[in-house]
């Protein structure tokens, strides 16, 4: 029989690795839609948004875990965050090529947790600043061939995206319901929603394509995997959280190779095992470390 701890740590593996190829996903899909201008950027958030919120209140009803009440109860700030993150990426993404875009989204998401674990108190072995510097080397390794100049606005937007999805992640490490909290965050976008679409209906650009990879992008890549994320943070720290977010390009770069027929490059097998490494050295160097020590 399994113990309750060996459960507790295939629960917690099982959740990082779903909710990272689900990042990976929404990466693919708000890339095609984007990129390839199926739909404008407003309309592509609005999809997105609202499509989590309906699919989460769904699975959150059908559950009988739902309370209206606890819909306008509480604070405001994850579903504001969730809100500029997905506007700003959204925005940014149509001016910004696919490795500037990840460079800047995910060196801002680091940053940004980085900064946070200090003032938090939380102070970073020297195993963990090599683990993160390894890791972040192997991802800018990766996006390296596709960078090029971005823009000033696109920039600051992705920028943007980046600190506020950096919060959001750790403030969901306080989260006891990921289900029923990520369901909230959601639902209360939609003010904010409504408000987009009303600034800017006068330039909505529309193709079946862009709705039905809007849709896809949020009601299963953000909407499910921003809750099983939740269910992962709670035994994450903001370092480790941040770490491992590193690995979602490089599983977007074997999906392209498994559902694109792209081939694997050295490049790819080469920054794949320096963001795993590096990984690796941030979840269990410290842990290894004092082990050594204290025999």
């Amino acid at each position: 029989m399994m113990s309750a701890v060996n459960k507790s740590l295939v629960k917690i593996i099982l959740s990082i690795g779903f909710a990272l190829i689900a990042f990976a996903a929404n990466s693919v899909l708000c890339r095609a839609a984007l990129a390839e201008h199926t739909i404008d950027p407003s309309s592509f958030t609005v999809i997105r948004l609202f499509s989590g919120a309906v699919v989460l209140f769904g699975i959150l009803s059908f559950s009988g875990r739902g309370n209206s009440n606890s819909i306008f109860k509480g604070n405001w700030i994850s579903p504001s965050l969730l809100f500029l993150y997905a506007a700003a990426f959204s925005f940014a993404y149509i001016h910004l090529g696919t490795g500037t875009g990840a460079l800047i989204l995910f060196g801002a998401v680091q940053l940004t947790m980085i900064i946070i674990s200090f003032l938090s108190g939380e102070k970073l072995h020297m195993l963990e600043w090599a683990g993160v510097m390894l890791a972040f080397g192997g991802f800018i390794y990766l996006v390296l061939p596709t960078v090029t100049e971005p823009s000033f606005f696109s920039f600051v937007l992705m920028t943007v995206a980046g600190i506020a999805w950096g919060i959001y992640t750790v403030i969901g490490r306080t989260s006891k319901n990921p289900l029923s909290d990520t369901a909230i965050n959601f639902i209360r976008t939609l003010p904010f929603i409504v408000v987009l679409y009303f600034f800017s209906m006068q330039d909505t650009h529309l193709s079946s394509k862009g709705i039905l990879l809007a849709l896809l992008s949020g009601g299963i890549a953000s909407g499910m995997g921003y809750t099983v994320w939740y269910i992962a943070l709670g035994s994450l720290s903001s370092l480790q959280a941040g770490v491992l977010q590193l690995l979602v390009p490089v599983i977007a770069a074997f999906g392209g190779v498994v559902f694109s027929s792209e081939s694997i490059s050295t490049r790819l097998i080469v920054a794949a095992l320096f963001v795993l490494g590096g990984i690796a050295t941030v979840l269990f160097g410290k842990k290894y470390f004092y082990h050594q020590r204290t025999h």
